[in-house]
């Protein structure tokens, strides 16, 4: 369960929206939240890997490439999903420069199940390492819905080390959604977060909320 105030959270939402609308933008500005951490052991505690599904996508627009098997590609090519198959992927020759560019390009990664496995063979450990390891399409799920899951899931992870600060940062939310929909992203994001820190809310020092271009505004701790 939430231990936020919903009240001051509400207030803190409408205060940093207000000042996203005193400036005009040229970009929909993205609302990130911050979780400073405590009472983890660097010298045990290695590291802490998140995988959020949110009821909303926090961002507006996004780029998500398909690796499928011919029949997805083509639902794929149908719906205005990038795809590229197993003969494109080779053709990459595991060269960690094209494969890095290619990252780059898109936000996230969704492969059939079967060339899921054949990744690391095929482009190697890039993708890996930077955090863009294709999310899995299952046999008979379709490409578009699996798409639009990963749009809504946000993904962080935390190396402990001796003398660095502990800190969790996510994409939650974005400027266009209504107050309550913000609310709901934040508090679906905070209580998954401590179901998995292995002393739930004592290990959140603080929390803060910020707009793109906005300054930090604390919504948790002192």
């Amino acid at each position: 369960m939430s231990k936020l105030n919903k009240d001051n959270l509400r207030e803190h939402i409408r205060t940093i929206l207000e000042a996203s609308q005193e400036k005009d933008r040229k970009f929909t500005e993205t609302i990130e939240i911050q979780v400073g951490l405590k009472g983890f052991d660097p010298a045990r505690d290695k590291r802490l890997n998140a995988n959020v599904l949110l009821p909303l996508a926090p961002k507006i627009s996004y780029k998500i490439c398909l690796f499928g098997n011919e029949n997805q590609c083509d639902e794929a090519a149908e719906d205005g999903i990038p795809h590229k198959n197993q003969a494109e992927l080779k053709a990459f020759k595991r060269n960690k420069k094209l494969v890095k560019k290619m990252a780059k390009s898109y936000n996230a990664f969704v492969a059939s199940s079967t060339l899921l496995k054949k990744i690391p063979r095929l482009l190697g450990p890039t993708l890996q390492k930077l955090g863009k390891f294709p999310f899995p399409v299952g046999p008979g799920e379709s490409v578009a819905a699996k798409v639009e899951e990963v749009k809504r899931t946000v993904k962080g992870a935390i190396k402990f080390k001796v003398g660095m600060p502990m800190c969790m940062s996510f994409a939650v939310a974005n400027v266009t959604q209504s107050q309550e929909e913000i609310e709901l992203q934040i508090i679906t994001i905070m209580n998954y977060l401590t179901s998995i820190f292995k002393k739930g809310w004592q290990n959140v020092k603080r929390v803060h909320i910020k707009t793109t271009m906005g300054a930090p505004v604390k919504i948790y701790g002192f």
